[in-house]
């Protein structure tokens, strides 16, 4: 930082201070440079010394797996798949996107987790998000009364004992058992709605199926 100083007799030593910084003197730094002849007279000037921070930070992502709630929702936070991100001045802030869930991303998504460090460097990484769907349905049964036809026979189809059964992610396939009648089954009879959503998950209730018999002449 010496920009020519020169002594009549020559010069002895050339000092500065401070002459060591470290990520809390990032900006704008005033120095004194001493300057000290042959005889010993000594004489001194100021200036700035401006600190740069352009390492980036070094960013590690890791995999997460996520599970959608009773509603088919489900989020992250960029500290959920931070594995160990550092920047040698310390980090300030950390995000990642996309970092909501619905039940249309069930499977693997990719998410970017972007870290600034204090003084704007940014880096980014990748990551893989599970998300899950094990909610099972909410199934809801309905007693109904059947009458056998002619030949004393008669069939049920699932809607017709369900009484609104639902699901967040939707429902994909029902069954009802047992769902055929006959002479033998006159009264109440216990049958079992079975739902399963589209993603395999499973539930089931109990309704009263009562099958009456007409006397034709």
């Amino acid at each position: 930082m010496d920009g020519g100083s020169f002594d009549n007799c020559d010069l002895s030593t050339l000092g500065v201070a401070p002459n060591s910084f470290t990520c809390s003197n990032t900006g704008d730094n005033t120095v004194t440079l001493t300057v000290t002849d042959m005889s010993g007279n000594v004489s001194t000037c100021s200036t700035s010394v401006t600190l740069q921070d352009s390492t980036l930070p070094v960013v590690i992502c890791e995999s997460v797996t996520v599970q959608l709630d009773n509603s088919g929702n489900g989020g992250i936070q960029a500290s959920d798949i931070d594995g160990g991100s550092t920047d040698n001045c310390g980090i300030a802030a950390e995000g990642v996107s996309p970092n909501t869930f619905t039940c249309s991303n069930v499977g693997a998504n990719t998410v970017t987790l972007t870290v600034t460090d204090l003084s704007g460097n940014t880096s980014s990484c990748s990551s893989t998000v599970t998300v899950q769907d094990n909610t099972a349905p909410a199934a809801v049964c309905l007693s109904i009364t059947v009458q056998l036809d002619n030949s004393g026979n008669a069939s049920i189809q699932s809607g017709d004992v369900d009484g609104g059964s639902t699901d967040a992610c939707g429902i994909g396939s029902e069954s009802v058992s047992p769902n055929t009648f006959n002479c033998s089954n006159t009264g109440d009879n216990t049958v079992t709605l079975t739902v399963t959503d589209v993603n395999g998950n499973s539930s089931s209730c109990s309704s009263t199926v009562s099958i009456t018999a007409t006397v034709y002449i």
